[in-house]
C-alpha cells in the first residue's frame, strides 16, 4: 500500500529539483547574453563574407591575388556611414579580435579601407590561416559580425620566376615635398601597440582611389626595404596601407628591435616620381614601454 506521507516527500523533492534547474538555465541564458559583446552598426539579415576562388586547403605562391566576396551587404571605403555596407579586414594566422572594438592594424589583420575587393598578398612559405572580417566605417565589427570561414592555405615558392611586371604610370611629386615620423623617433623604446603618426610637407594627403594632383596616402614598410617603386605597394605583414587618408594608427608589433619607414603612394598605391619617402628608424619594442634596466653586476669581496 501506497504510504501518502512518502509519496508527497517524494514529490516536493523533484518538484525541488525541477525549480533549482529552471533558476540555473534562467541564469546561465542572460550571462551568455551579455558575455557576447558587438559594434554598433547593425548588419543586414543573412550577410555573410567569402573568399571569391580560394577554398580551404588550397596551393597557392607566396605573392597571390586573393578576392574578397560579401552578400546582402554593400562594400564603401572606411570613413564611409552608408548603411549596410563595410569593408574588408583579412586576419591572417589569427583568432578574431575583439568585436566591440576597431580591428587592429598589424602583421596579421591587413586593412583594406578604400573598398578593395581583391588585393595581391605576401605570405612566407609554409601553412597559413586566412579569414575575412568584415568593419564599418570605423573598423568596428558589425552586430552581429560579418566574416567568412576560417580556411587553412599551403604556401609554396614559385616553381619558376614570375616574368617581369609591366611598370605601372607614375604621377609626379613637387619638388620639396617629404614624408616624416612625428612619432616615433629613431631609437624610440615603444610598447607593443603603439600611435604611429605620420608627417607630410610639399604635398596633401587623399584617400586611395582619390587622383587629386600632389596628393597620396601614407603606407607604413615594417622590417622591410623600399618595394618596386614602379609598382603597387605590395598589402602584407611588411606593408601597412592607410588609404583613407589616416595621418596616424595603432600598429601591433612584436617584441624586439623593427625598423620603420613610410613611402608615399597616389590613388593606384604606385609611388611618386621622384618617390616619396621617409629616413628608414629603428624602434625597440618592450612589454613596458620602457627600456630595459641594465643588469647589475654583483661584485663579490675578494678571496682572503
Amino acid at each position: 500500500m501506497l504510504n501518502p506521507t512518502r509519496a508527497v516527500r517524494e514529490f516536493a523533492g523533484a518538484l525541488g529539483a525541477l525549480l533549482v534547474l529552471m533558476i540555473i538555465f534562467s541564469a546561465a541564458g542572460p550571462a551568455h547574453a551579455e558575455d557576447a559583446k558587438f559594434g554598433p552598426t547593425p548588419s543586414s539579415a543573412g550577410a555573410a563574407a567569402f573568399f571569391v576562388d580560394l577554398k580551404d586547403g588550397a596551393t597557392i605562391p607566396t605573392r597571390a591575388v586573393i578576392r574578397f566576396g560579401v552578400r546582402n551587404m554593400d562594400v564603401a571605403p572606411a570613413g564611409s556611414d552608408r548603411p549596410n555596407s563595410g569593408h574588408y579586414h583579412l586576419l591572417v594566422d589569427s583568432g578574431l579580435p575583439p568585436l566591440d572594438k576597431p580591428i587592429p592594424a598589424d602583421l596579421n589583420h591587413l586593412h583594406f579601407g578604400a573598398g578593395e575587393t581583391e588585393a595581391a598578398v605576401t605570405l612566407e612559405p609554409g601553412e597559413h590561416s586566412l579569414q575575412l572580417l568584415m568593419g564599418d566605417s570605423h573598423h568596428i565589427p558589425h552586430n552581429p559580425p560579418i566574416m567568412s570561414d576560417r580556411i587553412k592555405v599551403k604556401v609554396v615558392d614559385a616553381t619558376s620566376p614570375a616574368p617581369a611586371a609591366a611598370a605601372y604610370p607614375r604621377k609626379a611629386s613637387p619638388a620639396g615635398a617629404r614624408v616624416y615620423f612625428i612619432s616615433p623617433t629613431n631609437g624610440a623604446v615603444v610598447a607593443r601597440n603603439t600611435i604611429v603618426r605620420f608627417g607630410l610637407t610639399g604635398m596633401g594627403v587623399a584617400p586611395a582611389g582619390d587622383d587629386r594632383a600632389n596628393s597620396g596616402h601614407h603606407h607604413l614598410l615594417v622590417d622591410a626595404p623600399l618595394p618596386p617603386l614602379d609598382q603597387p605597394v605590395p598589402n602584407d605583414f611588411n606593408h601597412l596601407h592607410f588609404g583613407t587618408g589616416q595621418t596616424e594608427a595603432k600598429v601591433t608589433l612584436p617584441l624586439g628591435v623593427h625598423t620603420l619607414q613610410l613611402l608615399l603612394a597616389d590613388a593606384n598605391h604606385v609611388p611618386h616620381s621622384p618617390p616619396v619617402f621617409s629616413q628608414r628608424i629603428k624602434v625597440l619594442v618592450t612589454a613596458t614601454g620602457r627600456r630595459p634596466r641594465p643588469r647589475v653586476k654583483h661584485r663579490f669581496p675578494p678571496r682572503l
